[in-house]
């Protein structure tokens, strides 16, 4: 259910971004789909190849979302769970990623400076964290400040979706939702 808060703060994130020429492919905006019915109600499951995200909200039905994933080699796989949920989270980018970009993340490089939450942050406007026997994977299903991404694979490894759509998603999905990666 959204509400008046969750349409304000995805105007708000909506008008941060600049006015460029960006539009959305049609199909990677969210649109309700059927999904084979033996599949639970009440889970997400991602096909990064395909670049959506399914919330199986109903038996034989699905909200589908265009999503950007991991770049080769840096995406996630397999289950997990929401474990945790944040409006305007927090971020810094994790050591391996430092390590792989010392120039992209030189501001992270020998400090321990967390960027604050606002539609300036990479994980955009809502972040939920994928867990994995009561471990975080560090992995996020989040919004972007990029939403060229959106369809690519072009991300750390995390599941990019555009702020409004996040916002979307975010007040569907309890904590305990079971995420699938394929």
């Amino acid at each position: 259910m959204n509400t008046r808060r969750a349409f304000l703060a995805a105007s708000a994130a909506t008008l941060a971004a600049p006015a460029s020429a960006f539009t959305l492919d049609p199909i990677l905006k969210p649109q309700y789909v059927a999904m084979d019915p033996t599949v639970e109600p009440g889970q997400i499951i991602v096909l990064p190849r395909a670049r959506f995200l399914y919330y199986v909200d109903g038996p034989g039905q699905a909200m589908r979302y265009g999503v950007g994933v991991g770049r080769a080699g840096l995406e996630f796989q397999g289950e997990a769970i929401i474990q945790a949920k944040k409006k305007w989270p927090t971020w810094r980018p994790t050591n391996e990623m430092i390590e792989r970009e010392p120039k992209t993340y030189a501001k992270f490089v020998d400090n321990d400076y967390v960027q604050p939450g606002g539609p300036g942050n990479p994980l955009g406007a809502r972040a939920l964290y994928l867990f994995q026997n009561g471990r975080d994977t560090f992995y996020r299903i989040h919004g972007t400040t990029a939403p060229r991404s959106i369809g690519q694979a072009a991300s750390n490894g995390c599941i990019r979706m555009l702020n409004e759509h996040v916002i979307d998603l975010y007040g569907r999905v309890p904590r305990g939702t079971k995420v699938t990666v394929l």
